[in-house]
């Protein structure tokens, strides 16, 4: 097995990633660990970074894009 450091998000879709920080926020809250919410608030930090915009803006785009495709 080759060994790796870093894994890449660029096949992720969008509504996984959605999927991954809501269920972060929610297991955070729901069992008082910390440790889930830093990482929640990592990866919106990172991927807001790379997408040049705040990090409010960043989840106001996911959560819209992703409302915007389940609709039929």
């Amino acid at each position: 097995m080759k060994e790796f450091d870093k894994i890449s998000i660029q096949e992720i879709s969008k509504e996984d990633m959605l999927m991954i920080i809501e269920a972060l926020e929610y297991t955070g809250v729901k069992t008082k660990i910390d440790d889930f919410i830093d990482l929640k608030n990592s990866i919106v930090k990172e991927l807001s970074a790379l997408s040049e915009i705040d990090e409010e803006d960043f989840l106001k785009y996911l959560n819209d894009s992703c409302e915007s495709q389940n609709i039929l």
